[in-house]
């Protein structure tokens, strides 16, 4: 899979310096101990409270670096990809940000992590700090095993310590509640995919339909393979065994975390269809859905669940400063509001009489229903071959309604014809056929002749579609007839028409419309089905108003 860094060696060091540079001013800070030792810290901090520091190897951005900051994080130790920091790089955060109040250090239960974290503890204890250190081990996919893993409820801990050490708390009390609140965590992932690591071969280990439940953070392999299905269906899966692993009563949060490459459409998607399951009746608090704790650009998800109690759910709520946090919210229902409400204008408009308006559309109407079948094989060789179809479908509707016409009315008329082509013809020729018809009746209302107000109706279909003379399409038939039939009459209009839709078979390069996406040798002599169905609109007219 294609990535974009520039060395394998550097691309730590690059990314914590690219989220430096991004961050509010005056918010964090880096040692100046790069590239061995990896440490991000708070650039307000000032040693007066309990200090709790994070951290792991890379890949799980935002974590853990996004996450330092007020009420968070104040210090966050990284390693390189998915490795754990050095004992030095640790005991070097410790020293950087542990005042008299101490310092927590929260972990996830990896063995590297744990054995690195650990022996820093130790050394720091020994040169006289205070460090307490809670180890977050939420991952229920292997229920029987005795270290199981920590992955993105570690952020819940994160947080609940970061409040409570915000809050002035005691190392004591800090620690206590963290490691209480990491005993009553429950995480599970899933994903489609398998993660790629810059600058190595990448190898899927799933096939086409499976996917893995139960995987970690650094691309081991799921507990069990499972088959590509509705999301409803895995998040049934994940809910009821999740709900197996917590406790009946009381009421949880939620952590909707995206894996790192699920698009935000779907993990919308995948947070109704969560809060639409039965668990959701114990969910007070959601956080997400969004990338929290990811693992590169795995193509999937994680639910992590904790059971709230009143200062959990006090810290979960509180305001922080990391812009990678997303904010809890309590489970609603999705608003809804009334839509507004038009009676449209062939509802309104008032049914009138004229011979000659009637004969004139029936006229039009009637020749482009007859071109269907030349108009589909014309548009064969340059698109999709409906066009005549879809100009046959607009021509009927308007019939089907001359009797409630407001024939005597000519911008109604327009205007209503403009709405009609609006929904009954599909594709980007009703569009703008309709905004040629709506754009006129407006301009006919206002006062303007009828030549006039086709030519403003022409003026709002080429801005609006950006197709002008030239670019093969009906304009090349429209706007000279329009022009000509301001100075000529009809039968003048028709000339012009026939010669602009004539003039499309030479031009070998289409501007606009489908025809732009076909090749010159296959537009060559084909005449533009849009400017041909013009051109006959206008000798059916001339033909009525101006017979030769």
């Amino acid at each position: 899979m294609k990535h974009f860094f520039n060395r394998r060696e550097t691309i730590v060091t690059e990314a914590l310096d690219g989220l430096l540079r991004t961050a509010a001013p005056g918010m964090l800070a880096r040692l100046d101990s790069y590239p061995d030792i990896k440490v991000v810290v708070r650039a307000d901090w000032d040693r007066s409270r309990v200090a709790v520091i994070s951290g792991g190897g890379a890949g799980h951005e935002p974590s853990h670096a996004g996450f330092v900051g007020r009420g968070m994080l104040t210090a966050a130790v990284s390693g390189e990809i998915f490795a754990s920091p050095s004992v030095d790089a640790v005991l070097t955060a410790i020293r950087a940000v542990t005042g008299k109040p101490g310092c927590l250090l929260v972990v996830k239960n990896y063995t590297g992590d744990r054995l690195n974290f650990g022996l820093a503890a130790e050394k720091a204890r020994a040169e006289g700090f205070d460090v307490e250190m809670v180890i977050v081990a939420d991952d229920i996919a292997l229920p029987d095993i005795n270290q199981p893993r920590g992955v993105a409820g570690t952020l819940l801990v994160h947080k609940i310590a970061g409040h409570l050490a915000e809050s002035g708390g005691s190392l004591a009390s800090v620690a206590a509640t963290a490691k209480a609140a990491a005993a009553d965590i429950v995480s599970l992932g899933v994903s489609y995919s398998s993660c790629s690591i810059p600058g190595r071969p990448y190898e899927d280990r799933l096939r086409e339909n499976q996917g893995e439940l139960g995987l970690g953070i650094h691309g081991e392999p799921g507990v069990e393979k499972i088959a590509v299905q509705q999301a409803d269906g895995l998040v049934s899966i994940m809910t009821e065994r999740l709900s197996a692993a917590t406790k009946p009563a009381g009421k949880y949060a939620l952590l909707i975390n995206n894996l790192g490459a699920v698009p935000p459409l779907e993990m919308s998607l995948i947070a109704n269809a969560v809060l639409s399951s039965p668990f959701a009746d114990r969910v007070a608090l959601t956080i997400g859905p969004g990338p929290m704790m990811t693992a590169l650009n795995m193509n999937g998800f994680s639910l992590s669940l904790i059971r709230l109690d009143p200062v959990r759910e006090t810290a979960l709520l509180s305001d922080v400063a990391p812009r990678a946090w997303l904010p809890a919210v309590a489970p609603h229902a999705v608003a809804i509001v009334p839509a507004p409400r038009a009676e449209s204008l062939a509802e309104t408009a008032v049914a009138s009489h004229d011979g000659g308006a009637e004969r004139v559309l029936a006229a039009i109407c009637d020749r482009l229903i007859a071109l269907e079948p030349e108009l589909n094989r014309l548009d064969a060789k340059a698109g999709d071959g409906d066009t005549g179809s879809t100009v046959a479908t607009g021509a009927r509707s308007i019939l089907a309604q001359t009797g409630g016409l407001p024939l005597a009315d000519r911008a109604t008329l327009l205007s209503v014809i403009g709405e009609t082509l609006s929904t009954a013809m599909g594709g980007s020729s009703g569009v703008l056929l309709s905004i040629f018809f709506t754009a006129a009746g407006r301009a006919s209302g206002d006062g303007g002749s009828l030549v006039g107000s086709l030519l403003a109706g022409l003026e709002r279909m080429t801005f609006y579609g950006g197709a002008h003379p030239g670019d093969r399409t009906m304009v090349d038939a429209l706007s000279p007839a329009l022009h000509a039939m301001a100075v000529g009459g009809v039968r003048a209009a028709a000339d012009a028409a026939r010669k602009g839709a004539d003039a499309t078979k030479a031009m070998r390069k289409a501007n606009a419309g489908r025809s732009a996406y076909i090749g010159e040798s296959d537009l060559d002599g084909v005449m533009d089905p849009g400017a041909h169905a013009v051109a006959e609109v206008f000798a059916a007219v001339a033909g009525i108003l101006e017979p030769a």
